[in-house]
Protein backbone atom coordinates (compact mmCIF):
# COMPACT_ATOMS: atom_id res chain seq x y z
CA UNK A 1 0.00 0.00 0.00
CA UNK A 2 1.37 3.62 -0.70
CA UNK A 3 0.52 6.35 1.69
CA UNK A 4 0.46 9.78 0.35
CA UNK A 5 0.39 12.99 2.23
CA UNK A 6 -2.53 13.28 4.65
CA UNK A 7 -3.93 16.01 2.24
CA UNK A 8 -4.67 13.30 -0.23
CA UNK A 9 -6.46 9.54 -0.56
CA UNK A 10 -4.63 6.48 1.06
CA UNK A 11 -4.78 4.28 -2.27
CA UNK A 12 -4.20 0.13 -2.21
CA UNK A 13 -2.37 -0.83 -5.42
CA UNK A 14 -3.52 -4.38 -6.11
CA UNK A 15 -1.43 -7.16 -7.88
CA UNK A 16 0.27 -6.72 -11.08
CA UNK A 17 -2.35 -8.73 -13.03
CA UNK A 18 -5.14 -6.43 -11.67
CA UNK A 19 -6.03 -3.56 -13.33
CA UNK A 20 -7.51 -1.18 -11.07
CA UNK A 21 -7.40 0.87 -7.86
CA UNK A 22 -9.39 2.00 -5.11
CA UNK A 23 -9.87 4.95 -2.94
CA UNK A 24 -9.45 3.82 0.81
CA UNK A 25 -9.93 7.16 1.90
CA UNK A 26 -10.40 10.51 0.96
CA UNK A 27 -11.00 13.54 3.73
CA UNK A 28 -13.47 16.00 3.00
CA UNK A 29 -12.32 19.18 2.87
CA UNK A 30 -14.36 20.46 5.49
CA UNK A 31 -12.60 18.62 8.21
CA UNK A 32 -8.99 18.97 9.52
CA UNK A 33 -5.72 17.51 9.16
CA UNK A 34 -6.05 16.67 13.05
CA UNK A 35 -6.56 14.02 15.01
CA UNK A 36 -9.36 13.89 17.14
CA UNK A 37 -9.19 13.67 20.84
CA UNK A 38 -12.36 11.56 21.31
CA UNK A 39 -11.91 7.81 22.50
CA UNK A 40 -12.24 4.92 20.59
CA UNK A 41 -15.30 3.82 19.46
CA UNK A 42 -17.14 7.16 19.78
CA UNK A 43 -18.99 8.04 17.50
CA UNK A 44 -18.26 11.67 17.75
CA UNK A 45 -15.79 11.27 14.73
CA UNK A 46 -18.81 9.58 12.62
CA UNK A 47 -20.73 12.34 12.91
CA UNK A 48 -18.00 15.49 11.91
CA UNK A 49 -17.42 13.43 8.82
CA UNK A 50 -21.25 13.23 7.89
CA UNK A 51 -21.32 16.98 8.38
CA UNK A 52 -18.14 17.75 7.13
CA UNK A 53 -18.88 15.85 3.83
CA UNK A 54 -22.75 17.43 3.69
CA UNK A 55 -21.22 21.04 3.82
CA UNK A 56 -18.68 19.39 1.04
CA UNK A 57 -22.07 18.57 -1.40
CA UNK A 58 -23.77 21.65 -0.92
CA UNK A 59 -20.58 24.13 -1.50
CA UNK A 60 -20.96 26.10 1.70
CA UNK A 61 -18.15 25.95 3.35
CA UNK A 62 -16.72 29.32 2.64
CA UNK A 63 -20.14 30.49 4.09
CA UNK A 64 -20.44 27.83 7.24
CA UNK A 65 -20.08 29.24 10.92
CA UNK A 66 -19.83 26.45 13.68
CA UNK A 67 -20.89 27.29 16.82
CA UNK A 68 -18.98 24.56 19.27
CA UNK A 69 -20.37 23.72 22.55
CA UNK A 70 -19.15 22.62 26.48
CA UNK A 71 -18.53 18.51 26.54
CA UNK A 72 -16.66 16.39 24.71
CA UNK A 73 -17.25 18.39 21.64
CA UNK A 74 -15.71 21.27 23.13
CA UNK A 75 -12.93 21.31 19.98
CA UNK A 76 -14.87 20.52 17.50
CA UNK A 77 -13.82 24.19 16.64
CA UNK A 78 -10.28 21.80 15.61
CA UNK A 79 -11.82 19.71 13.59
CA UNK A 80 -14.33 21.65 10.69
CA UNK A 81 -12.59 23.48 8.42
CA UNK A 82 -15.27 26.49 8.87
CA UNK A 83 -15.23 29.48 10.33
CA UNK A 84 -16.14 28.70 14.49
CA UNK A 85 -16.60 30.30 17.92
CA UNK A 86 -16.99 28.63 20.95
CA UNK A 87 -20.03 29.41 23.33
CA UNK A 88 -20.07 29.09 27.27
CA UNK A 89 -21.89 25.56 28.40
CA UNK A 90 -25.43 25.48 26.96
CA UNK A 91 -25.41 28.47 25.32
CA UNK A 92 -24.61 27.70 21.78
CA UNK A 93 -28.10 28.31 20.43
CA UNK A 94 -28.30 31.96 22.13
CA UNK A 95 -24.75 32.72 20.15
CA UNK A 96 -25.48 30.87 17.08
CA UNK A 97 -28.49 33.20 16.81
CA UNK A 98 -26.99 36.58 17.13
CA UNK A 99 -24.44 35.35 14.82
CA UNK A 100 -27.14 34.67 12.16
CA UNK A 101 -28.92 37.71 13.10
CA UNK A 102 -25.79 39.69 12.24
CA UNK A 103 -25.00 37.56 9.26
CA UNK A 104 -28.05 36.40 7.91
CA UNK A 105 -26.57 35.01 4.72
CA UNK A 106 -24.55 32.82 6.24
CA UNK A 107 -25.35 29.04 6.95
CA UNK A 108 -24.93 28.89 10.78
CA UNK A 109 -24.51 25.41 13.11
CA UNK A 110 -24.26 24.18 16.40
CA UNK A 111 -23.12 21.03 17.30
CA UNK A 112 -23.98 19.98 20.84
CA UNK A 113 -24.03 17.14 23.42
CA UNK A 114 -27.00 16.51 25.44
CA UNK A 115 -25.60 17.53 28.89
CA UNK A 116 -25.37 20.73 27.22
CA UNK A 117 -28.62 20.86 25.11
CA UNK A 118 -31.06 18.81 27.28
CA UNK A 119 -29.70 20.20 30.35
CA UNK A 120 -28.07 23.87 30.90
CA UNK A 121 -28.92 24.54 27.55
CA UNK A 122 -32.74 23.56 27.47
CA UNK A 123 -34.00 27.14 27.72
CA UNK A 124 -31.64 28.45 25.04
CA UNK A 125 -32.68 24.95 22.40
CA UNK A 126 -36.33 25.76 23.42
CA UNK A 127 -36.70 29.31 22.80
CA UNK A 128 -34.38 29.17 19.50
CA UNK A 129 -36.91 26.44 18.32
CA UNK A 130 -40.39 28.84 19.22
CA UNK A 131 -38.80 31.80 17.23
CA UNK A 132 -38.07 29.71 14.51
CA UNK A 133 -34.41 30.94 14.80
CA UNK A 134 -32.99 30.09 11.01
CA UNK A 135 -30.12 27.86 12.08
CA UNK A 136 -29.44 24.06 12.18
CA UNK A 137 -28.17 21.78 14.89
CA UNK A 138 -26.51 18.64 15.40
CA UNK A 139 -27.42 16.98 18.93
CA UNK A 140 -25.10 14.19 20.05
CA UNK A 141 -27.38 12.06 22.13
CA UNK A 142 -25.18 9.43 24.06
CA UNK A 143 -27.44 9.03 27.51
CA UNK A 144 -24.61 9.97 29.97
CA UNK A 145 -22.21 13.12 30.72
CA UNK A 146 -19.20 12.17 28.59
CA UNK A 147 -16.54 14.81 29.29
CA UNK A 148 -16.92 14.94 33.21
CA UNK A 149 -16.78 11.89 34.14
CA UNK A 150 -20.09 9.76 33.15
CA UNK A 151 -22.53 11.26 35.55
CA UNK A 152 -26.42 10.71 34.77
CA UNK A 153 -28.04 13.28 32.12
CA UNK A 154 -31.21 13.99 31.07
CA UNK A 155 -31.11 11.30 28.07
CA UNK A 156 -30.11 8.76 30.70
CA UNK A 157 -31.91 5.57 30.53
CA UNK A 158 -34.28 4.34 33.05
CA UNK A 159 -32.32 1.95 35.34
CA UNK A 160 -28.90 2.89 33.68
CA UNK A 161 -26.05 2.71 35.68
CA UNK A 162 -24.04 5.89 35.79
CA UNK A 163 -21.50 7.67 38.77
CA UNK A 164 -23.78 9.28 39.70
CA UNK A 165 -26.86 6.83 39.71
CA UNK A 166 -24.78 3.42 41.31
CA UNK A 167 -28.03 1.86 41.26
CA UNK A 168 -29.61 3.32 38.29
CA UNK A 169 -31.45 6.27 36.88
CA UNK A 170 -34.51 5.75 39.21
CA UNK A 171 -37.65 7.51 37.57
CA UNK A 172 -39.54 8.37 40.70
CA UNK A 173 -36.57 10.01 41.74
CA UNK A 174 -35.62 11.53 38.47
CA UNK A 175 -38.03 11.41 36.07
CA UNK A 176 -37.86 9.96 32.92
CA UNK A 177 -35.45 10.65 30.22
CA UNK A 178 -36.42 13.81 28.13
CA UNK A 179 -36.88 13.11 23.99
CA UNK A 180 -35.69 16.39 22.58
CA UNK A 181 -36.15 15.66 18.90
CA UNK A 182 -40.05 14.98 19.62
CA UNK A 183 -39.74 17.83 22.02
CA UNK A 184 -38.67 20.26 19.83
CA UNK A 185 -40.74 19.14 17.05
CA UNK A 186 -43.68 20.46 19.01
CA UNK A 187 -42.37 24.51 18.33
CA UNK A 188 -44.31 26.18 15.56
CA UNK A 189 -40.62 27.70 14.15
CA UNK A 190 -39.25 24.32 13.88
CA UNK A 191 -39.07 22.88 10.38
CA UNK A 192 -37.43 19.75 10.62
CA UNK A 193 -37.01 17.66 13.69
CA UNK A 194 -35.79 13.99 13.44
CA UNK A 195 -33.83 10.94 15.30
CA UNK A 196 -31.13 9.26 13.46
CA UNK A 197 -28.75 6.54 14.89
CA UNK A 198 -24.44 6.04 14.48
CA UNK A 199 -24.56 2.57 15.42
CA UNK A 200 -24.19 0.72 12.03
CA UNK A 201 -23.31 1.67 8.32
CA UNK A 202 -27.54 1.37 7.18
CA UNK A 203 -28.33 3.79 9.84
CA UNK A 204 -24.93 6.18 9.25
CA UNK A 205 -26.52 6.41 5.38
CA UNK A 206 -29.48 7.54 6.74
CA UNK A 207 -27.95 10.09 9.63
CA UNK A 208 -26.14 11.29 6.49
CA UNK A 209 -29.30 12.10 4.47
CA UNK A 210 -30.90 14.01 7.75
CA UNK A 211 -28.14 16.46 8.21
CA UNK A 212 -28.22 17.44 4.52
CA UNK A 213 -32.24 17.80 5.02
CA UNK A 214 -31.80 19.69 8.26
CA UNK A 215 -28.85 22.00 6.14
CA UNK A 216 -31.16 22.49 3.09
CA UNK A 217 -33.86 23.83 5.45
CA UNK A 218 -31.66 26.58 6.50
CA UNK A 219 -30.32 27.25 2.92
CA UNK A 220 -34.40 27.88 1.77
CA UNK A 221 -34.81 29.97 5.12
CA UNK A 222 -37.91 27.45 6.41
CA UNK A 223 -36.58 28.04 10.21
CA UNK A 224 -35.07 25.93 13.23
CA UNK A 225 -34.12 22.30 12.06
CA UNK A 226 -32.32 20.04 14.06
CA UNK A 227 -30.97 16.15 14.06
CA UNK A 228 -30.68 14.02 17.04
CA UNK A 229 -27.75 11.18 16.59
CA UNK A 230 -27.77 8.61 19.07
CA UNK A 231 -24.61 7.76 19.62
CA UNK A 232 -22.19 5.59 21.70
CA UNK A 233 -19.89 6.61 24.93
CA UNK A 234 -18.23 3.00 25.46
CA UNK A 235 -15.51 4.41 27.95
CA UNK A 236 -18.25 5.54 30.10
CA UNK A 237 -20.48 2.98 29.75
CA UNK A 238 -17.76 0.18 30.80
CA UNK A 239 -18.13 -1.23 27.34
CA UNK A 240 -16.00 -2.34 24.30
CA UNK A 241 -16.59 -0.64 21.41
CA UNK A 242 -18.57 -3.17 19.82
CA UNK A 243 -20.73 -3.97 22.74
CA UNK A 244 -21.52 -0.15 22.87
CA UNK A 245 -23.23 0.00 19.64
CA UNK A 246 -25.58 -3.04 20.43
CA UNK A 247 -26.73 -1.40 23.31
CA UNK A 248 -27.65 1.66 20.82
CA UNK A 249 -29.66 -0.80 18.93
CA UNK A 250 -31.23 -2.72 21.67
CA UNK A 251 -31.07 0.17 24.42
CA UNK A 252 -31.58 3.26 23.22
CA UNK A 253 -33.51 2.62 20.18
CA UNK A 254 -36.49 1.42 22.28
CA UNK A 255 -36.38 4.78 24.86
CA UNK A 256 -35.92 7.16 21.49
CA UNK A 257 -38.03 6.25 18.46
CA UNK A 258 -36.08 6.96 15.09
CA UNK A 259 -38.19 8.87 13.02
CA UNK A 260 -39.38 12.27 11.52
CA UNK A 261 -41.06 14.12 13.55
CA UNK A 262 -41.52 17.38 12.02
CA UNK A 263 -40.81 17.92 8.39
CA UNK A 264 -41.81 21.33 6.94
CA UNK A 265 -43.74 20.53 3.40
CA UNK A 266 -40.92 22.55 1.34
CA UNK A 267 -38.92 19.19 2.57
CA UNK A 268 -40.71 16.44 2.13
CA UNK A 269 -39.99 14.52 -0.78
CA UNK A 270 -41.61 14.80 -4.28
CA UNK A 271 -44.68 12.81 -4.42
CA UNK A 272 -45.25 13.00 -8.01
Amino acid sequence: MAVLSANEPVVTTPPANLRCEEVVYARPQALTDVYTHYCPGCTHGIAHRLVAEVIDELGIREDTILVASVGCSVFAYNYFEVDSCEAAHGRAPAMATGVKRVHPGKIVFTYQGDGDLASIGMGEIMHVAARGEKITTIFINNAVYGMTGGQMAPTSLPGQVTTSSPFGRDLRMCGAPVRMAELLAQMDGTAYAVRRSLHDARHIIQAKKAVRTAFEAQVKGLGFSVVELLSTCPTNWGMTAADSLNWVRDSMIPTYPLGDYKVAPELAPSRK
